[in-house]
């Protein structure tokens, strides 16, 4: 069995719904407090063990690239000169890039979220991966991440991150599976409907956030970009039933304990905002109380 070592996260597109803020800061920069989306998931990767993480972007999105890198010496003197005040602010800014060996690729290809996978496969080679997207996130613990490495570690097959959903208009935004339960938030899958609506899901199980691939999905994903016709997006969940239909093992995984936080939508990001500032150590109570004081 081969560890899990590398990850690969998408984050070519344009953040189109939070335009005109990302006309020029990637949709994954946008803050949750004091930290950008993608430094979240990025975190929880190196807590499960990940030390090579492959982030596929487009040429729009140098920020993340900085970000990730060693802080400027502009930067390392400014905070120099604040002495022990600012110390912090320097630890934070090293950890940063030293937290991992961060691969920058150019995605290249047809549109959909299986073309970063294929961009990918010359570095993950004949390993099993974690790919997850830079703005949702599960909080969890233990985290999504060890839950998905536990199960893959167990069964050595795929693994697919999942939450039970509440909301009727969840049925048209995710994939969902059906399949049996072979114990306690496990299923082996038998099949996969994307977006289907609540009338037509084989389960409430619906697969988000993150997910753990075998090697062999990439000859899958072969076989899928030569069936594509011209105009066609490239989707991993068409690749995954042609897997299913030769009878791979899959896993539906649901994450114990787990709340499921989407970024993507201006809504959904700022419940988020809200939901961390009232967990920062430095601004909780007063933010509470500010938000107690409004008047709506």
């Amino acid at each position: 069995m081969k560890k899990i070592t590398k990850a690969v996260i998408p984050a070519a597109g344009f953040g189109t719904r939070f335009l005109p803020q990302t006309k020029a800061m990637p949709k994954e920069m946008l803050p949750i407090v004091d930290k950008p989306v993608i430094q979240y998931v990025v975190e929880e990767l190196v807590d499960a063990g990940i030390t090579d993480i492959i982030i596929v972007t487009g040429y729009h999105k140098r920020t993340i690239e900085d970000h990730f890198d060693t802080p400027s010496k502009e930067l390392i003197e400014n905070l120099k000169l604040g002495g022990d005040k600012k110390k912090h602010y320097l630890d934070a800014v090293y950890k940063i890039s030293d937290m991992a060996n961060f691969i920058y690729v150019r995605q290249k290809g047809p549109y959909g979220n299986g073309t970063p996978l294929l961009n990918a496969k010359h570095i993950i080679g004949d390993e099993p991966f974690i790919y997850t997207w830079s703005d949702d996130f599960i909080s969890a613990k233990p985290s999504r991440f060890k839950q998905l490495i536990a199960a893959y570690e167990k069964y050595q097959c795929t693994c697919l991150a999942s939450i039970r959903v509440t909301n009727d208009e969840d049925y048209d935004r995710y994939g969902f599976t059906g399949g049996r339960e072979i114990e306690q938030c496990i299923m082996e899958i038998d099949k996969i409907v994307e977006k289907p609506g609540k009338a037509n899901a084989p389960s409430n199980l619906a697969n988000v956030s993150g997910y753990v691939f075998t090697p062999e999905i990439f000859s899958y994903l072969d076989k899928a970009l030569l069936n594509l016709k011209e105009g066609e997006e490239l989707y991993y969940n068409d690749t995954l039933r042609l897997m299913l239909e030769d009878k791979i093992k899959m896993l539906a995984v649901e994450i114990k304990d787990g709340k499921y936080y989407d970024t993507g939508n201006k809504l959904d990001y700022l419940k988020t905002v809200v939901e961390f500032a009232l967990r920062h150590p430095d601004l909780n109570g007063k933010f509470r109380s500010y938000l107690r004081s409004l008047k709506l």
